[in-house]
C-alpha cells in the first residue's frame, strides 16, 4: 500500500516545540519533493514548507519562516518538520504530501501525488 504517514503531533504549551515526521511506505521518497501543510477548523489549507527530492532546496511560507525547519533523511524514507516557538495560532491538523514538481509548486499544493491523513497539533496552556 502506497501511503504517507504523519506522526509527532500532540499537545504542547505556547513557546514549545514539536517535531513532525512523514514516513513513506510502499514507495521511495527519493524522487519526490515533500511538503507540509496544515488546516485549522474553519480555515483553508495552507502550505507551510517544501523540500526538494535531494534536500538541496527548501521553501517556507512567511508565517513559519524562522520558526519551522524542514529536513529529510532519504535513508529512512522520511521527511521532518521541526516546529519551534509555537503559538495557539499554529493549532491545526498537519499533513504531508509528495510531488514530482518543484518546491514552488509544492508549496501551493499543485500536483501532489500522495497525501497523508494528518496529525493534530494543539498549542494550548
Amino acid at each position: 500500500q502506497l501511503q504517507l504517514v504523519e506522526s509527532g503531533g500532540g499537545l504542547v504549551q505556547p513557546g514549545g516545540s514539536l517535531r513532525l515526521s512523514c514516513a513513506a511506505s510502499g514507495f521511495s521518497l527519493d524522487y519526490y519533493a515533500v511538503g507540509w501543510f496544515r488546516q485549522a477548523p474553519g480555515k483553508e489549507r495552507e502550505g507551510l514548507s517544501c523540500i526538494s527530492s535531494s534536500g538541496g532546496s527548501t521553501k517556507y511560507d512567511d508565517s513559519v519562516k524562522g520558526r519551522f525547519t524542514i529536513s529529510r533523511d532519504n535513508t529512512k524514507n522520511t521527511v521532518y518538520l521541526q516546529m519551534n516557538s509555537l503559538t495557539p495560532e499554529d493549532t491545526a491538523d498537519y499533513y504531508c504530501a509528495a510531488t514530482t514538481k518543484t518546491v514552488v509548486a509544492c508549496l501551493r499544493g499543485y500536483g501532489m501525488h500522495y497525501w497523508g491523513k494528518g496529525t493534530l497539533v494543539n498549542v494550548s496552556s
